[in-house]
């Protein structure tokens, strides 16, 4: 049975089960509206837009806090569900990290850590993310996800939106 919530420790993150008492340090790494620009729900920066995004992590049974290890700051997070994967797959998303986390290889141990995790049950990860979201494109794209060809038409603020699916195939 996959374990939604694991507490995985990295060289440089600590990914643990989101509790309600996180809101506060997580919207602080949330609340900078640069974060959000090319996603689809761009205003999640405002605590009204991300308070039910947060709840919504919470009630997921499937979210983890990214925690910097050095200074114990919450970062960001990212979650895991099954809602839109296949049988033998299973989604990674729903991630952002601070601004002040950006590049330098955050994203890629945040990555690391989850595919690590969920290649002990599934053979497939699946991302879904916006087709204009080039930011988010192009971090999994390093870390070696493909689009797979699968397209979900969805509303995001109130507006058709499109995400596209990416895939990492699990090593045998």
């Amino acid at each position: 049975m996959f374990d939604l919530q694991p507490t995985l420790t990295g060289g440089r993150l600590i990914l643990r089960p989101l509790t309600a008492d996180d809101y506060e340090a997580l919207y602080a790494a949330a609340s900078d509206p640069e974060l959000w620009a090319l996603h689809p729900n761009h205003d999640r920066w405002k605590p009204e837009v991300f308070r039910p995004y947060f709840d919504d992590g919470l009630a997921s049974g499937g979210a983890l806090l990214a925690i910097e290890r050095a200074t114990g700051q919450a970062i960001g997070w990212s979650r895991y569900t099954a809602e839109f994967a296949a049988p033998g797959e299973i989604e990674i998303g729903f991630t952002f990290l601070g601004r002040p986390w950006w590049g330098g290889g955050w994203n890629g141990e945040m990555k690391r850590l989850m595919l690590d995790h969920a290649f002990q049950y599934v053979d497939r990860v699946i991302f879904r993310i916006g087709e204009d979201n080039l930011r988010s494109r192009l971090a999994v794209e390093k870390i070696g996800a493909r689009l797979d060809g699968r397209v979900q038409e969805t509303t995001a603020a109130g507006k058709p939106s499109r995400n596209l699916y990416y895939v990492i195939d699990k090593l045998i």
